[in-house]
Order: C-alpha cells, then sequence, then structure tokens
C-alpha cells in the first residue's frame, strides 16, 4: 500500500511539474498549433465576437512569420476585424497544414489567408473552400494556381516579395564584393517551395548574367545545420570559392559559421532580414541580407481578404490571379545600424 501512494505521489507530483513547465515557456518562443487541433494559436483584432477572418501560416517558429503574425493583428486592430491565426508544427508538416485549412473551413469563416508548405499541398482544401464560397486569398508561397484551377479550387489575389528581384538583388551584391570574379555558390531552401526557387532562379541569372560560375546550387531545407554541413563540403570541394548566396537568413548563418571555420574569405549574403542576420552583417561578418517586409505582406493579405468580403467578390476558377508584389531592402555594413531592432 505504501508503494501504491508513493507511486501516487510521484504521478501527481510530474503532472504539476509538467504544468508548471508549460505555464512557465517565454512568451519570445511563439505557440504553434497542433496540426490535429482546430485551436487558433491566436484570435487578433478589435472586433468583438466570433472572427470572420482566419490566416493558416507555414510555421510560428522562426521570427519571420512571426513578423507576419505581427503585421496581420496590427492590421486587423486598424481594420476593426477579427482575425484567427493558425500555424503548422514544422516547415515539413504538409499534411497538417492541410488539416488546419480543413478545420478552418468547416468553422464557416468568410475569408482565407494561407501560405501553403508547397504550392500544391492546399489545393484540394482550398478547392472545397472555393465551392463554399469562402474568399482565399495566397500569401508569400505561389500557388500552382492551373493545379488549383483543375481542381476549381481559385484565389482572390497573391501578396508576396518579388523573389527573384530578392535573390538578383543579394547576387548582384555579392558579385560587387568579389569584383565580378570567381567561382560562387547558392545554398537553396526546400525543394519545391516556389519562394526559394525563385529567390535561386534571381540568383542564378544574376550570377550567370555577370559570367561567373556556379559551382554548386543545393537545398538545405531552410535548416542551420543543414546549410553549415552543405557550405562545408562546397568549401573543401571548391578552394577558389568566393561567395555563396543563401536562400534564407537561417541558413546563412550557419554558412557563415562555416566559412569562419574554414578560415577563407568567401563573402556571405542571406534573405530575410532576420535580427540575428542583420547584427552579423553590422559586426562584418555576413556581407548582407536582403530584408523582406512580411508585416507588409501579412497587413496586405488580411486587407485583401477583407476587401473581398465586403465587394462579395465573384472569383472565377481559372482567371488570372492579381500579383500584389511587396518591396525588398538590401542591408548591407553601410546601413546596418538602421535596421537594428
Amino acid at each position: 500500500m505504501k508503494n501504491l501512494k508513493r507511486f501516487v505521489s510521484l504521478a501527481l507530483t510530474l503532472v504539476l511539474g509538467l504544468s508548471l513547465v508549460a505555464c512557465g515557456s517565454s512568451a519570445s518562443s511563439a505557440p504553434v498549433a497542433s496540426a490535429a487541433s482546430s485551436a487558433p494559436v491566436a484570435s487578433v483584432g478589435s472586433a468583438s465576437g466570433e472572427a470572420e477572418y482566419a490566416v493558416v501560416l507555414k510555421v510560428l517558429s522562426s521570427q519571420f512569420w512571426q513578423t507576419m503574425s505581427e503585421g496581420i493583428t496590427a492590421e486587423a486592430d486598424k481594420l476593426g476585424v477579427k482575425v484567427d491565426i493558425y500555424a503548422a508544427n514544422t516547415e515539413d508538416d504538409v499534411e497538417g497544414q492541410v488539416t488546419l485549412l480543413e478545420n478552418a473551413i468547416s468553422k464557416g469563416y468568410k475569408a482565407i489567408g494561407v501560405a501553403p508548405i508547397s504550392n500544391v499541398n492546399l489545393n484540394n482544401a482550398i478547392a472545397d473552400a472555393t465551392s463554399k464560397g469562402i474568399k482565399i486569398v495566397d500569401i508569400d508561397e505561389k500557388i500552382d494556381m492551373d493545379a488549383l484551377a483543375q481542381l476549381g479550387g481559385a484565389c482572390y489575389g497573391y501578396v508576396a516579395t518579388d523573389n527573384v528581384a530578392v535573390g538578383k538583388l543579394g547576387a548582384e551584391y555579392l558579385i560587387e564584393q568579389i569584383g565580378g570574379k570567381g567561382e560562387v555558390a547558392i545554398v537553396e531552401g526546400k525543394a519545391g517551395a516556389v519562394s526559394g526557387e525563385s529567390r535561386r532562379d534571381g540568383a542564378k541569372a544574376a550570377f550567370e548574367a555577370a559570367g561567373l560560375k556556379i559551382v554548386e546550387s543545393q537545398p538545405a531545407d531552410w535548416d542551420r545545420t543543414k546549410a553549415y554541413d552543405l557550405a562545408t563540403n562546397y568549401i573543401t570541394a571548391h578552394p577558389d570559392l568566393k561567395a555563396i548566396y543563401c536562400c534564407n537568413d537561417t541558413m546563412a548563418m550557419g554558412v557563415q559559421e562555416a566559412v569562419e571555420a574554414s578560415g577563407k574569405d568567401i563573402k556571405v549574403c542571406g534573405t530575410d532580414g532576420n535580427d540575428d542576420a542583420i547584427k552579423s552583417v553590422a559586426d562584418g561578418k555576413l556581407c548582407a541580407t536582403v530584408a523582406q517586409d512580411p508585416a507588409a505582406v501579412g497587413a496586405k493579405g488580411l486587407n485583401l481578404m477583407v476587401e473581398a468580403v465586403t465587394k462579395n467578390a465573384e472569383i472565377k476558377v481559372g482567371a488570372e490571379v492579381p500579383v500584389y508584389g511587396i518591396e525588398a531592402v538590401l542591408i548591407t555594413a553601410e546601413n546596418a545600424a538602421d535596421y537594428i531592432s
């Protein structure tokens, strides 16, 4: 009996301890909705009552997506509407993100913004939303609109940074920094992610236009550790490597670590304008980062959703989808101090 009481006591202590850990989570670590749950990560806006709008993001585990969520929140307050925000667990959680969108559709929102993990993973659910009269706005990751139309789905608009221009801007600065000569490489994002592929294509076009040899271009799945390992291989295999363009800042930070470990002078440019990357640029480590404005992207996405509902816009399947571009900014050692939070 004593052993049984001791076991129960230990079990209760463990449960209480886990509860305290959960309650004591840092506010700087954004909560992520379980893919199996229909509960939003956040419900924001100054309007009372049930939310008429929802946004399904990729994740909330990186600064980029946290900043986009903040932009949506600020726009909701400005417009006087309420919006529920959902996010997948990881950028590999393709099916989980589908579940989140399906749950959102079942709640009967009037409009939903989506930032799909891939260009097709949400298409079936979007087609279902279209059939129910729910307005869909594509945010950041460009959906394969032809494939969507074949399923009977449609979007009111697409809002994102011009990612081809982003890659081009970063590569052109690297070309300038190495004097227009030398071997170069690219660290790509996740295979199939259109935003990363567009940045890669923009950088590739700029390097080729300058007559530079691209010795490597491989994906590191947006991951810092994978990028470190990949860059280490690049540096070992190509002793004359002079510059590396990275399709996001998380990977760029890993690549920069690999460069520093090698002791070589290889210029590295990232993408996104994350705080740690900007500080690295200011400290003379990263060569540059191309800063997107995810808050403006999220705000514009919500604005389009409200517009579509207010106008009761007819969204025709197969019609050309209007594109709304948000400009990027090149951050270098010369202006990094202006962007440090």
